[in-house]
């Protein structure tokens, strides 16, 4: 297996972990912020956000942003 994806999939849970965590602390927010907040809607717009800040990423990997990083 290639030293870059041995690595990135030692990792993997971790990554999968922290994104989670991000996803949570969003919601928890939006609840203290709105008491009484629709947590389908939240959720929802949480994910569309962090699905667009993926595309960014992703856009930027393609452009070669990241080729040195």
């Amino acid at each position: 297996m290639n030293p870059v994806a041995q690595d990135i999939l030692g990792r993997k849970s971790e990554i999968i972990s922290e994104i989670n965590a991000i996803f949570k602390v969003n919601m928890k927010i939006t609840n203290w912020d709105v008491p009484e907040a629709d947590d389908t809607l939240a959720g929802e717009m949480i994910l569309d956000i962090m699905q667009e800040a993926l595309d960014g990423l992703k856009t930027k990997l393609k452009e070669g942003e990241f080729r040195d990083y």
